[in-house]
């Protein structure tokens, strides 16, 4: 690992981003140009510390999945995704299963939606990035969190939902990696979800057990959130091609009651942000 030429590349990374880049307000004047570390901190799901000692050549050997996760924060191109690796003496990700690196061309899209929740993730569940709505609405997502897997094992996940809603969302995630893992047999990350979940979760194993198959498609669905209360949100999935990837967006029909409440979750979600964030 070349502790060196790592910082380097993180230092080089960060100035040359503008907070709008990112889906941020600049707020109060900023005595150096880019962003700050704990905002690439917070987008990339790891603490400031530890942000700040890879920055001073002083940091541990960062896992895959959070080299993913600053590539994702940073914007990285692809070979500059794999240069990232590099440093670290990693190899980089390679073709013949699901990408997990999101074109900075999807990422700005992602950032611009800001009246909607949005996220990329695989086509499996993997939470590549969110949104700051996205956040505000289902919580950040820490790098590798998945959410078939979540929703199986974690019972925050489920309260999301109105109880009588999520009979339909557990056989919705199960029928869709059904299909993905049918549609690629060689890829090993599916079906490692499978035989995890498989092993972690009656409830999943009596579903798989049932052979449905279906893969995402648009729908309405509602969301529990303790703050703004019940949002019959629309979701669209939208495939982005060769990749293997999803971007996914809720949005609420202008005018009703969702809707307002979606807005006011905006506002809390940004104040949160800022919160996390620190002072200028």
């Amino acid at each position: 690992m070349n502790r060196a030429e790592l910082a380097d590349f993180l230092r080089r990374g960060r100035a040359r981003l503008d907070p709008a880049d990112v889906g941020l307000t600049a707020g109060a004047r900023r005595r150096t140009p880019g962003l700050r570390r704990e905002e690439v901190a917070a987008l990339a799901g790891m603490s400031v510390d530890y942000y700040t000692r890879l920055e001073q050549s002083r940091g541990p050997r960062p896992s895959r999945q959070m080299l993913g996760a600053l590539a994702r924060a940073l914007r990285l191109s692809a070979d500059e995704r794999d240069h990232l690796f590099h440093l670290v003496g990693e190899e980089p990700p390679r073709a013949g299963s699901a990408s997990t690196h999101v074109r900075p061309g999807l990422l700005l899209i992602l950032d611009r939606l800001h009246d909607a929740t949005a996220m990329v993730m695989t086509d499996y569940g993997d939470v590549l990035a969110q949104n700051a709505l996205s956040a505000a609405l289902t919580g950040e997502a820490e790098p590798g969190r998945n959410v078939v897997r979540r929703f199986f094992t974690d019972p925050r996940s489920q309260v999301l939902f109105p109880a009588e809603d999520r009979p339909e969302h557990a056989r919705s995630h199960v029928a869709n990696l059904r299909a993905v893992t049918a549609a690629r047999p060689h890829d090993p990350a599916p079906a490692a979800l499978v035989a995890e979940l498989l092993a972690a979760s009656r409830e999943f194993a009596a579903l798989w057990e049932s052979h449905e198959v279906a893969v995402r498609r648009a729908a309405a669905k509602r969301f529990v959130h303790p703050t703004v209360g019940v949002m019959e949100l629309d979701c669209e999935f939208l495939l982005s091609s060769g990749d293997n990837q999803l971007l996914v967006v809720h949005t609420a029909r202008p005018g009703s009651e969702s809707h307002e409440r979606l807005q006011l979750l905006r506002v809390v979600g940004l104040q949160n942000m800022t919160a996390a964030a620190g002072p200028a």
